[in-house]
């Protein structure tokens, strides 16, 4: 296993080693909270799995706490073209799919979705926190990097080739969303077309793909935690929300699944 991932991966330093646990260990936790019904407080979750009273939370629009989430990240992968300019082809990969992932994410916030609730700040610092540090790691990680002997696998095309169809068929079927609602409708509908006829979360599954192409693109240690730490997440995050489906609409097909067509 060990042979496999050196010809996969750089070496790491002791210091990316020890906070690659940290997205796998967290998103992971985050993750199976979901499943058991404890869920972050936003878009239609908020208020459901809550114990304190909703007087007592803080909360801001949707809108306004995806852009909070989304913005330092971008941010970081913006200054990362500052901060280390004389870099490979393999670094400079990395830096643009990141920082276009979350630049994509703002631009999406602000003219594509269609919001109807809210978000707790106790949920939204933690969210943004883990994008920020996510980013600013997978770029110290592949500076790191530099000057060392390439993967004897060289994966970085086929993971910028994963990438581009990850973000796009995330775009696609967050377009596929943002149609299902009017301008003021502010109520959930069962979604259709694209893959949504097999799955209630391909935009998830595209978040996923776009993230492994990142991953695989960088062949560091960090990236690839935290494309498992991604995916954990967003395994129990569509687990619930195809269980939210099934308790809300009584015609809702139960031969949909949550994440990945005809498997789960």
């Amino acid at each position: 296993m060990e042979s496999m991932l050196l010809k996969l991966l750089f070496p790491s330093p002791f210091l990316i080693k020890a906070v690659s646990a940290v997205p796998v260990a967290t998103l992971g936790y985050v993750g199976l909270s979901e499943v058991r019904g404890k869920h972050m407080q936003y878009s239609k979750f908020l208020n459901i799995g809550e114990k304190k009273p909703i007087e007592k939370t803080i909360q801001v629009s949707s809108r306004t706490g995806m852009l909070i989430a989304y913005t330092p990240a971008f941010l970081a992968g913006a200054a990362s073209f500052g901060l280390f300019p004389n870099d490979d082809l393999r670094f400079l990969l990395v830096k643009s799919t990141l920082t276009f992932h979350f630049f994509k994410r703002i631009l999406e916030v602000l003219f594509v979705h269609r919001y109807s609730g809210g978000m707790e700040v106790e949920s939204l610092i933690p969210i943004t926190l883990s994008y920020f540090t996510s980013s600013v790691f997978v770029i110290y990680a592949q500076h790191l990097a530099q000057g060392l002997p390439e993967p004897a696998i060289d994966l970085m095309y086929p993971g910028l080739l994963l990438f581009l169809i990850g973000i796009s068929g995330n775009f696609y079927h967050h377009c596929l969303l943002s149609k299902l609602r009017s301008k003021d409708d502010k109520e959930y509908k069962v979604p259709k077309g694209g893959l949504f006829d097999l799955v209630i979360c391909p935009h998830y599954l595209f978040e996923i793909l776009g993230i492994l192409g990142i991953s695989l693109t960088a062949q560091t240690l960090y990236a690839f935690s935290f494309f498992v730490g991604t995916t954990l997440y967003l395994s129990g995050r569509s687990y619930s929300t195809r269980r939210w489906y099934l308790s809300q609409f009584k015609d809702f097909p139960k031969d949909v699944k949550a994440l990945i067509p005809v498997v789960f």
